[in-house]
C-alpha cells in the first residue's frame, strides 16, 4: 500500500518553525514526510533534516518521497529518545523540532496493522512492529479495572466500564483475535441511542492504541528534552489530537517558560527565576473550517509552539 498521509495544519507548522536555510531540523514523527517535504524544500545544501519514526514502513516510504534531497538523515527510533539520538549523531542542538503526535492516515488505512475499527484484521496496533506488546495482549490479559481505566483515560469513553466488563466476559470463553470481534463487543456495550456520534469503537480503539505504543507516559519528558535540544531562538512545534496529550504538552512548555514566585504586591521581580524560553501562542492553533472539511483528522488537532531563549529574570 502507498504511504499516504495528508499533513495537518501544514502551512501553520512550517511558518511556526521559522526555518533558516542553513539550519538543522528534526521531524520526530516523520510518517509520510508531508511536513518534512516542505521543511527540506526550504533548506539550502548547508541545511539538514533528521527524520525519526518508529515505523520502519514509514521510513521506507519517506525516503522515496524525499529521495531528491541528500541532506536528510533517517532514524528508526522513538522521538522520546531525541536527546540520545542527537548525541549519537553528534548534533547536540538543532534549530527546530516538529512532533506530529498520534497515528498516521496510512496506519489507519492499512487494515492489517489493526489500527482501524473498519474491516477485519489481527489486533496489533504497534507503530513499531518489531517490538512491544500488541493490542491483542492488552485486550486479552489486562485486568478488567485496568482495561476500564485505560479506555476512560485515553479514550474518554463514557461506557468504559461496560466495555471492559464485556471484553473480560467474552475472553473467559475464547481469545479475542480480531478487530471485528472487538468492535462487536464495543457495539454491544453501548446503548444504540448513544451510537449516533461517529463510530462507537473509535474512542476505545484510540485508547488501546495509546496504551500499546506508550504515547502518553513519556510525553512530558519528551517535550522537556526537545526544548533542551534547541539552539537559542530554535522552535519546538507540537501537534496533538487528544486532550490529555495537549495538557501534557502545555504543562511542559509552561514549566520550561518558568514562573515568577514573587509576592504580587512587589513592583518588580526579585526571585530571579530561570526560563528556557517562551510559549509563542497562548492559545493553541486549530485548523480552519475549510481544512476540517477537507481533512477530517484535523478537527481535533491543536498546535503549540515554544521558542528557546534562556535567561534569568531580574
Amino acid at each position: 500500500m502507498e504511504f499516504k498521509h495528508k499533513p495537518v495544519l501544514l502551512e501553520e507548522c512550517i511558518q511556526a518553525l521559522n526555518i533558516k536555510q542553513d539550519g538543522i531540523y528534526v521531524d520526530g514523527t516523520l510518517g509520510g514526510a508531508g511536513h518534512s517535504l516542505e521543511i527540506v524544500k526550504r533548506l539550502s545544501d548547508k541545511g539538514k533534516l533528521i527524520g525519526i519514526d518508529r515505523d520502519s514502513q514509514a521510513l521506507k516510504a519517506a525516503s522515496q518521497t524525499l529521495k531528491n534531497y541528500p541532506n536528510v538523515t533517517y532514524i528508526h527510533g522513538n522521538h522520546d529518545d531525541i536527546q540520545t539520538i542527537l548525541q549519537e549523531l553528534e548534533t547536540s542542538q538543532v534549530d527546530g523540532i516538529l512532533l506530529d503526535l498520534g497515528v498516521s492516515s496510512y496506519q489507519l488505512d492499512e487494515r492489517a496493522r489493526g489500527f482501524s475499527y473498519m474491516g477485519n484484521s489481527t489486533l496489533d496496533m504497534r507503530m513499531d512492529t518489531s517490538t512491544g506488546i500488541t493490542a491483542k495482549e492488552v485486550v486479552n490479559t489486562y485486568p478488567e479495572e485496568k482495561l476500564a481505566n485505560i479506555i476512560w483515560e485515553y479514550g474518554e469513553e463514557k461506557f468504559s466500564k461496560q466495555i471492559a466488563h464485556n471484553i473480560c466476559k467474552i475472553r473467559n470463553n475464547k481469545t479475542i483475535e480480531t478487530t471485528k470481534e472487538l468492535v462487536e463487543i464495543i457495539q454491544n456495550s453501548i446503548p444504540k441511542a448513544k451510537q449516533k456520534e461517529g463510530h462507537p469503537a473509535k474512542r476505545t480503539f484510540q485508547a488501546i492504541r495509546i496504551e500499546v505504543n506508550n504515547e502518553i507516559e513519556p510525553l512530558y519528558q519528551t517535550i522537556i528534552q526537545s526544548i533542551q535540544c534547541l539552539k537559542q531562538g530554535g522552535r519546538l512545534v507540537v501537534i496533538t489530537f487528544h486532550s490529555l496529550e495537549d495538557r501534557l504538552v502545555k504543562n511542559a512548555m509552561l514549566d520550561m517558560q518558568g514562573k515568577c514566585s514573587c509576592p504580587s504586591d512587589l513592583p518588580y521581580c526579585i526571585c530571579g527565576y530561570q526560563t528556557l524560553g517562551n510559549i509563542i501562542n497562548k492559545k493553541p492553533i486549530i485548523a480552519t473550517k475549510e481544512e476540517m472539511i477537507e481533512n477530517p483528522r484535523s478537527k481535533s488537532a491543536k498546535v503549540r509552539i515554544f521558542e528557546r531563549m534562556d535567561k534569568i529574570q531580574t
